[in-house]
């Protein structure tokens, strides 16, 4: 479980987009599966993952004998007839997943606000039960548009909303994963980490990067990434690893973060946003 820290065990947790299934989607998932295996992380959340009434299941295929649990909660359906359905309605599905090596519980998918017709955003979570304690590990994907911060402004409410609930009764301090979509300084971001006040209220997460990140302005949409240069957008750093407060003990201080996948492998990269990982005290 993690790596030992002194008396304190650690608890790795990692994010990264997974690009749906665009191509070359086989050879993208088998090297999402080696970073997977090479980080060895105890918590993963993956976002733009597509599981279908076929039974096909992208996230299934990513962690092929790692040995995690893992539940998948779409963002929107589609049928043959019909986009953008609702999270909850029978259809293809596209969104979010949480993935653990312990079990989960708890498991829930809650929509968040966003346009009014079009791509709808969730947010997915669960407890996990680790040998340190349980957990609320939530994972999430944002309205994605520059222009949208009013829109990610009251989803970041709700996701607090989603969190503290999710997190009534566990162990430890909560841990909030995903896309974004927003730099660090924009106000729903700053709103996460207490320094933005929204809808009258305020609240407060750990952003890992900037507590203990190696190094850089750890950009996770880079355009050194090719899959990234055809949205013509600026270098930014929009995914992250967000952790509650840490307890009177110190569980849930953060001890190190990294970017992973950000490396091609015969010219393809596992896809088009770098990952993050964190160690956390537990």
């Amino acid at each position: 479980m993690g790596v030992p820290d002194g008396e304190r065990r650690q608890l790795r947790v990692l994010t990264i987009n997974c690009w749906n299934i665009e191509a070359p989607y086989e050879q993208r998932m088998r090297l999402l599966n080696r970073t997977i295996a090479e980080w060895s992380p105890d918590l993963v959340g993956f976002q733009e993952i597509v599981v279908r009434r076929t039974g096909f299941d992208q996230a299934a295929s990513i962690l092929a004998d790692l040995g995690y649990q893992h539940a998948f909660g779409a963002a929107h359906r589609w049928t043959d007839t019909e986009l953008f359905l609702p999270h909850d309605a029978d259809g293809d599905g596209a969104g979010n997943v949480v993935a653990s090596r312990w079990p989960l519980e708890r498991f829930e998918v809650r929509a968040l606000p966003g346009l009014a017709e079009g791509e709808q955003q969730s947010a997915c979570g669960a407890v996990a039960a680790t040998p340190a304690g349980r957990v609320a590990f939530v994972s999430t994907h944002l309205y994605w548009d520059l222009a949208g911060g009013v829109i990610r402004e009251r989803q970041v409410v709700a996701l607090d909303d989603f969190v503290t609930e999710l997190a009534a009764g566990t162990d430890l301090p909560p841990v909030l994963v995903g896309d974004l979509n927003a730099d660090p300084d924009a106000t729903e971001m700053r709103f996460l980490r207490g320094l933005a006040t929204l809808d009258g209220r305020r609240t407060y997460f750990q952003d890992a990067w900037l507590i203990a990140g190696d190094g850089g302005p750890g950009f996770t949409w880079d355009n050194r990434n090719p899959y990234t240069l055809v949205d013509h957008e600026p270098d930014r750093r929009i995914d992250y690893v967000l952790v509650g407060r840490p307890d009177a003990t110190g569980r849930g201080g953060i001890v190190r973060a990294a970017l992973v996948a950000t490396e091609p492998t015969g010219g393809v990269f596992p896809t088009d946003h770098f990952g993050v990982v964190a160690d956390i005290r537990v």
